[in-house]
């Protein structure tokens, strides 16, 4: 493993950027013993807390909005819209913040992406007080959607530094440590209105500026970036070109995009239609972190299941195990029931977690069943290993920022849901459709017996 530094990597005429290695080999054995593991398990581990800072960030409003009572004027549909807001900014950074791992080197790119941070964490420390504007709370809103760029750019930086037998695995646990941000925040809204009370929502935001400049200070001191992760303008336009980018898009706005959409929504839905039960914002934020901390927790075991069982197989059977967990809210919903209600949504959350993890697995299996077709056709080894880690990286952030949008649509179904119902019940009937749409497409490309099935998905 050889490790260059800033100066010798002017010599051979690339940009001067700090640490960077050139020799990576994790699919040597040879190679990841004799020191790529330990390498690669560095570089993890500094990639979960940036990415568990930046979801902390990109979630921050989910919080915040049980701070917003009568002296905002905002009523439930205006507070789902501030929610939504941050999940379609966060969506739409994704593209670019994959594209800058290759363009920057990942350790270069984690400390920018986590130094970013600082700018909605200060905004909403000393701006958000009652009289301000609505308008300036959708600005702040917006501007918190850069912590959710940082998941993607996080995926696929750790997607290149592992070997395909620990990608299920590797993908599973960054993800899961990045998600835990969304409940993380949560505990730390509750313990501000615990102590501080209603009228101090800054300081939920002020809590994580201190942790943005640990982030990035670990970045800079302990990550690497890896040259063979070369900026590819065309593995982007190829990934899109192939059929299966859209499927896995699609499936892990499913999983993904629950996840987060539920999040940002769970506290304002027991708010509103539990309205006797959660009458001030600390009773709900009682709950709300518990979904989200066992999604989070369980997302490596969806990896490492998948590793075991193979990805579609969980996939599929997730999504079942989904639209059931739908089912038991709509009943709960139906009957009144909180206790029946609460059961059901966490376990959504734990299903979305383990969803979230062997879809991720799937995505780099299915470039690599590719890869191996070229190879038994006579194609070139180290040409069709190279495809497939460029054309996974790309659906990486492809379907992270399809899927991320799920977020904003699971908002948005909430927010029509109440205002033509008064219920969250027309959303979690549209959950149910979406889950089954969804299992019938795992089943019918990937487990489903027919000439052309990528194998080993």
């Amino acid at each position: 493993m050889t490790v260059t530094t800033e100066a010798a990597r002017g010599d051979r005429g690339r940009p001067p950027a700090g640490r960077w290695i050139d020799d990576w080999r994790p699919e040597d054995p040879a190679f990841w013993s004799a020191g790529g593991a330990r390498t690669a398990r560095r570089n993890l581990v500094f990639s979960i807390f940036s990415e568990h800072v930046g979801f902390s960030v990109w979630t921050l409003w989910s919080v915040l909005v049980l701070f917003l009572g009568p002296a905002y004027g905002i009523d439930p549909a205006g507070k789902f819209t501030l929610t939504a807001v941050p999940a379609l900014v966060g969506s739409a950074l994704r593209i670019p913040y994959t594209l800058a791992v290759a363009r920057f080197g990942g350790r270069n790119w984690t400390i920018f992406s986590a130094s970013l941070l600082l700018v909605p964490a200060v905004l909403a420390a000393f701006l958000i007080e009652p009289g301000v504007s609505f308008t300036t709370l959708l600005i702040l809103a917006a501007v918190a959607g850069v912590g959710g760029g940082n998941f993607a750019s996080s995926m696929a930086n750790i997607n290149a530094f592992y070997p395909q037998r620990l990608k299920g695995w590797a993908l599973g646990i960054n993800a899961g440590g990045g998600n835990l941000g969304v409940a993380v925040v949560q505990l730390v809204g509750l313990l501000v209105l615990a102590t501080a009370g209603k009228d101090r929502p800054g300081l939920v935001a002020g809590v994580y500026i201190p942790l943005i400049v640990l982030a990035a200070l670990g970045a800079a001191l302990r990550m690497d970036n890896l040259t063979q992760v070369r900026n590819d303008r065309r593995a982007m336009r190829d990934a899109c070109r192939d059929g299966h980018t859209w499927i896995m898009s699609v499936l892990y706005i499913g999983t993904f995009g629950s996840f987060i959409g539920f999040g940002f929504a769970f506290g304002q839905v027991l708010q509103v239609q539990f309205a006797a039960e959660f009458d001030t914002p600390v009773k709900a934020a009682y709950l709300t972190f518990l979904g989200p901390a066992l999604g989070s927790l369980v997302r490596p075991a969806g990896g490492r299941l998948a590793d075991r069982l193979g990805g579609a197989a969980v996939t599929f059977w997730n999504f079942a195990a989904m639209a059931a967990a739908a089912g038991l809210v709509l009943a709960a919903s139906l009957r009144g029931s909180l206790a029946l209600f609460l059961a059901g949504f966490v376990l959504l959350f734990v299903f979305s977690g383990v969803g979230n993890g062997s879809t991720y697995k799937m995505i780099p299996a299915i470039f690599r069943a590719q890869a191996e077709i070229a190879v038994a056709g006579g194609g070139d080894p180290v040409a069709a290993e190279h495809r497939a880690r460029r054309l996974a990286g790309a659906l990486i952030g492809i379907a992270g920022a399809v899927g991320a949008f799920g977020g904003v649509l699971v908002n948005l179904a909430f927010r029509q849901s109440f205002l033509a119902y008064g219920t969250g019940d027309g959303a979690y009937l549209a959950f149910i459709a979406f889950y089954a749409v969804c299992c019938a497409i795992t089943w019918t490309v990937y487990l489903r017996a027919r000439p052309g099935r990528p194998a080993g998905v």
